[in-house]
């Protein structure tokens, strides 16, 4: 099944509407979406990594447009949809511990969020709930989910023809590591918050 993602998701990297999946997927990945983004800028800067740059600027901007609705839900809809997205992604109960990290250092919490491979919706609505500066969301959102999307643009664009082989001989053992790393990320959030 993961394969035959991977490869539906290759075969339209290259298509018209990729941009604008990307872009969905980046925005609500940031707010209520469980998909990360990197299920589509990897395979699309495979594909084309001469665009690797752009992929990763698209995933930044909306990625920050998304930390802001994620930010709103906290602020003015967090009885209404953050709770329920909260229960759904399992981290109600660690939620308060998840708001006072913030609310200890904001802009060095949001900026490690921002940057490591776990579920950022769930610090956006945080920071919302708690009234974090939007300046400083803004600026963590910039620097941290644009420092790791950057950082896979840029190792895949220097080594995009490689990762596609490497990919396609390894597959099911690099799937089963990005499950691993996956699942490990929101653990450490479940358990150190």
């Amino acid at each position: 099944m993961l394969r035959r993602l991977y490869d539906w998701t290759l075969a339209r990297a290259a298509g018209p509407q990729a941009e604008r999946w990307l872009a969905g997927i980046s925005f609500a990945d940031s707010s209520f979406f469980p998909v990360p983004p990197d299920v589509m800028q990897i395979p699309m800067s495979i594909a084309r990594p001469e665009r690797s740059i752009r992929y990763a600027a698209v995933s930044t901007i909306a990625s920050v447009l998304g930390a802001l609705l994620g930010y709103l839900i906290g602020s003015f809809l967090y009885q209404a949809v953050g709770v329920p997205l909260l229960q759904l992604y399992g981290y109600e109960e660690r939620f308060a511990d998840f708001a006072a990290s913030i609310a200890s250092n904001g802009f060095l919490w949001m900026l490690a969020f921002a940057f490591l491979p776990i579920p950022y919706k769930v610090a956006t609505i945080a920071a919302g709930s708690i009234s974090l500066s939007v300046p400083v969301l803004i600026i963590a959102s910039i620097l941290g989910r644009g420092g790791r999307f950057f950082l896979v643009a840029l190792i895949l664009r220097r080594y995009g023809a490689a990762a596609q082989k490497l990919i396609d001989r390894y597959f099911n053992q690099l799937a089963l590591a990005a499950t691993v790393l996956f699942v490990g990320g929101f653990l450490v959030v479940r358990f150190a918050f």
